[in-house]
């Protein structure tokens, strides 16, 4: 038993692990009356230190609002932790050499320990500052919107630790954010001075996430306009999303496909949302332009 708590509703969850196979360990959340509803919080490879658990467990707990874990499958109770058959790497015991990952404002990312209280570092990725972001405009501009994911904090000059969502996020790619997180989680597994538990979770609910980036998405739909003479109504008339004007005629939704695909922000927003639900892309895809989702899903 790792931790107990009372959920939204009040009813009583617990958080234990459960051994699995090859010596690995399962943190499980669960209903702590019935048993049941069983919940994959991480799955720990057989070498990581034990103490992984527990700062799992801790992370799981202090972001209790953004939780996306899913179900329990039988399978995860034979089946060895993902992200451990790294065979198809170069030799992930080397250092990783060339540039840090940037975003558009030219500021680096990097995986570096941050440390917190009296717990051992935990390793997690940073955001580096850009060179003359002190001098950013925006600061003194009123009229300026919210800042989305990566826009620069005037005066900020401190790695600032980020999750691995972000960086995707700011970057708009997967890669190579995804590969470097993958290899260092594989050269640190035997390190007992670096938790790398917060950074597989993270890792974990990436892959796992129906929230998908719609960058590949945003540049199908501009292709076709520019090379189908196709607007955004028509495309979102297909999909279904449709309203009337004053005369009971017949149009697009465009905000909302604009908004779907990164192109405008949501309402309340600053800037535009580089993330969309899978099912949604699916949507837009096979109905507003005819192509197979895999066309538009980023790897």
């Amino acid at each position: 038993m790792l931790a107990r708590y009372s959920d939204s509703h009040g009813r009583p969850r617990e958080v234990l692990t459960h051994p699995g196979p090859q010596g690995s360990v399962l943190v499980i959340d669960r209903d702590a009356a019935t048993r049941g509803d069983r919940r994959l919080v991480a799955h720990l490879a057989a070498d990581e230190p034990p103490v992984n658990a527990a700062v799992t467990c801790r992370d799981y707990l202090r972001h209790r609002r953004n939780r996306r874990c899913r179900p329990l499958a039988p399978e995860d109770l034979w089946m060895a932790p993902p992200n451990e058959d790294h065979h198809h790497h170069r030799d992930l015991d080397e250092e990783d050499v060339g540039e840090d990952p940037r975003d558009r404002h030219r500021r680096a990312y990097r995986l570096l320990p941050h440390v917190e209280g009296i717990a051992i570092p935990d390793l997690r990725w940073h955001r580096l500052p850009a060179q003359g972001e002190a001098d950013d405009p925006r600061a003194d501009d009123p009229r300026a919107g919210a800042p989305r994911v990566g826009d620069p904090r005037p005066g900020d000059s401190r790695p600032l630790p980020v999750s691995l969502r972000d960086v995707v996020a700011a970057l708009e790619s997967y890669q190579p954010v995804r590969g470097l997180t993958a290899r260092a989680l594989v050269r640190h597994r035997h390190d007992a001075r670096l938790s790398t538990a917060a950074l597989r979770v993270e890792l974990q609910r990436l892959d796992h996430s129906p929230i998908v980036l719609n960058r590949a998405l945003r540049e199908a739909v501009l292709r076709a306009i520019d090379a189908q003479d196709i607007s955004l109504s028509e495309i979102t008339i297909r999909c279904g999303r449709c309203k009337r004007d004053e005369r009971g005629g017949v149009q697009g939704d465009t905000s909302w496909l604009a908004r779907r695909i990164g192109l405008r922000p949501e309402a309340g927003r600053g800037a535009p949302t580089p993330w969309v639900h899978s099912d949604v892309l699916a949507l837009i895809a096979r109905r507003g332009l005819g192509i197979s989702p895999r066309e538009v899903e980023l790897g």
